[in-house]
């Protein structure tokens, strides 16, 4: 019995299937994370841009 509980553990352990999603899922969630602050950050730079640019013009 532990014979095999061992075989199964040690089958588990070098079964490296499966870890490629968590790595997808990290590096999706830091691609996420970049494109939001991003977004925020030119967001309100370019809203202060037009307004500029809407008063000039006026």
């Amino acid at each position: 019995m532990a014979r095999n509980l061992h075989n199964v553990w040690q089958n588990l352990w070098n079964d490296e299937q499966g870890q490629d999603i968590a790595e997808y899922a990290v590096m999706l969630a830091v691609i996420l994370v970049i494109v939001v602050g991003t977004v925020r950050l030119i967001g309100s730079n370019a809203n202060n841009v037009f307004s500029q640019v809407g008063s000039s013009i006026q």
